[in-house]
């Protein structure tokens, strides 16, 4: 069974410097499964940090993993897993928050890491990424 490579607009692909194409894909679906690479709180048009503000950027991070996700082929639901990791852990209790009312529609929320990291690009404060289900008749 071969890999598919995901690609959409709807989310940013950029490098990490300057004039730089990122080596990786957007994501990718193996058997039925989504594998995301991490995402960050780029406007998916500019390119630019849509806000200093960490709420703002987690808000971001959030939709434009959505977006590779259902390009993927699954949904909000049908996320699995998510990795997640800020720049400051001190801003845990917000990233709950705004986690927690992202999933809220959902029956249940993914099981998920947090970890405290630097991502690669200065003035991100917020990376994320998932593994998804492709839901069936995609």
């Amino acid at each position: 069974m071969p890999n598919r490579a995901v690609r959409t607009t709807a989310a940013p692909v950029v490098g990490f410097s300057t004039g730089t194409k990122a080596p990786l894909s957007q994501a990718v679906v193996h058997g039925g499964v989504i594998y995301c690479s991490g995402t960050g709180p780029l406007d998916p048009r500019t390119h630019t940090i849509v806000s200093e503000e960490f709420a703002a950027q987690v808000r971001q991070t959030l939709a434009n993993l959505l977006a590779v996700v259902e390009a993927a082929g699954g949904g909000k639901d049908s996320i699995i897993k998510c990795n997640c990791y800020l720049r400051d852990i001190e801003n845990f209790p917000e990233f709950n928050k705004e986690y927690r009312a992202f999933f809220a529609d959902c029956p249940s929320f993914p099981a998920r890491t947090t970890v405290h990291a630097a991502p690669p690009r200065a003035g991100v404060l917020v990376e994320i990424e998932c593994t998804a289900a492709v839901v069936a008749g995609t």
